[in-house]
């Protein structure tokens, strides 16, 4: 990409995705820079509310999820937990004026549709750039220019 990110997306993707090997992991990191955060897990199902949060806090405009198919999951269910889990993280988010579409899961229909992490990282990448920068980090701003002020006029 030649021009310029200005969102971050974060996305935790369960291993079983087609096509997400490492190297496959740092040929999107090269691509996209910083404007991407990719976590690789074992299984979708440990991720937690609270890593969807701490991304959305402290880096992320947006978070995304990204499941094996459902039926299809080593670990029997951790696709239904994990998508419980964004549900109550949106109902969060949304309790605090985030809009929900900052954070989504995908789950492929059936184990046949191979749809592969580049091809998902572009989708989402577009939908995210569709957003408005984060207004967290707007406020974290204000409060960092803040302090910097209390400074100067503590000196």
């Amino acid at each position: 990409m030649t021009n310029k990110l200005t969102r971050t997306l974060a996305i935790f993707y369960c291993r079983n995705v087609p096509e997400s090997e490492e190297e496959e992991r740092q040929s999107l990191e090269k691509r996209y820079g910083k404007s991407i955060r990719l976590f690789p897990m074992p299984c979708s199902g440990r991720i937690d509310i609270v890593h969807l949060l701490k991304a959305l806090e402290e880096f992320a405009d947006a978070v995304y999820v990204i499941t094996c198919p459902e039926g299809a999951c080593r670990y029997l269910e951790g696709n239904k937990r994990v998508k419980k889990r964004v549900e109550r993280a949106k109902s969060i988010i949304e309790s605090i004026g985030l809009e929900k579409e900052r954070l989504k899961i995908f789950t492929p229909l059936k184990e046949s549709e191979k749809v592969t992490l580049t091809c998902l990282a572009d989708d989402f990448m577009k939908e995210v750039m569709a957003l408005e920068p984060s207004p967290v980090f707007k406020k974290m701003a204000q409060g960092a220019r803040h302090r910097e002020r209390q400074k100067i006029k503590n000196l």
